[in-house]
C-alpha cells in the first residue's frame, strides 16, 4: 500500500486510495471511492460509496460526505460538517435512486459543522462559515455564513477576506494577489486580476 491506514479503519473493496493519503481511526471508506493523493481523512469519518475525492483534501474528524459527494484538489472539509444526498428523506422510503450530486470545486474551505443540502454546488475558494446551512449554490471565492447561509463578502485563494477599492479592485494581504470584481448584469463575481 502506498497509503496509510490506521488499523482500525475499514477500507472496503474497489476503493482507489493515492499515495500519501492517510486514514485515521475509526473511518470508514465504503466501496468504490476514489481517494486522491496525499488527502488525509481524519477520525470517525464516513465516505458513502462511490464517493470521490480529488488531491490533497483534508476531511477532519466527524464528517459525513454521502453519495453524490465529488469534492475537487485541495478541499478542506472542517470538524463534524455534513453533507446530505436526498432532499425529502422518509425512513420507511427508499430513495437511493434519488441521490443528488453535490461538487465542492477547487480550494474550498467548509467551516465545522456547517450542512450543505444536496444538490447545491460550493464555487471555487469559497469559504463557508463555521454551523451555516447552505441552501443554494455558492459562487466561487464567495464567503456564506448563518442559516440559511448568505453571501457576506469575498475570501482570496489564501482564505482572507477581501476589501474592494472604488475601482473594484481587491489584494490578498498574504500573496499580494490582486482580484476584481466583475459584474456580468445578472450578478457580481470576483476573478483574479488580469491586469496584474
Amino acid at each position: 500500500m502506498k497509503y496509510f491506514a490506521h488499523e482500525t479503519a475499514v477500507i472496503d473493496e474497489g476503493c482507489q486510495i493515492g499515495e500519501g493519503t492517510k486514514v485515521w481511526h475509526f473511518s470508514h471508506i465504503m466501496p468504490n471511492c476514489t481517494i486522491g493523493l496525499s488527502c488525509n481523512i481524519g477520525q470517525n469519518v464516513v465516505i458513502s460509496p462511490e464517493v470521490i475525492l480529488g488531491n490533497n483534501v483534508k476531511v477532519q474528524n466527524n464528517v459525513s460526505i454521502y453519495t453524490g459527494v465529488i469534492c475537487e484538489d485541495d478541499v478542506f472539509l472542517g470538524p463534524s460538517m455534513v453533507f446530505t444526498n436526498v432532499m425529502n428523506p422518509r425512513s420507511a422510503i427508499i430513495r437511493r435512486d434519488s441521490y443528488l450530486k453535490t461538487i465542492v470545486k477547487k480550494g474550498a474551505s467548509i467551516g465545522a459543522n456547517a450542512t450543505i443540502v444536496c444538490g447545491h454546488d460550493i464555487g471555487r475558494y469559497a469559504f463557508i462559515g463555521a454551523g451555516a446551512v447552505v441552501t443554494k449554490h455558492v459562487p466561487d471565492y464567495a464567503l456564506v455564513v448563518g442559516n440559511p447561509a448568505r453571501q457576506i463578502g469575498w475570501m482570496s485563494e489564501y482564505g482572507h477576506r477581501l476589501n474592494f477599492d472604488e475601482n473594484g479592485v481587491a489584494e490578498c494581504p498574504e500573496s499580494g494577489q490582486k482580484y476584481r470584481m466583475v459584474d456580468s448584469g445578472h450578478a457580481l463575481s470576483v476573478q483574479i486580476d488580469s491586469n496584474e
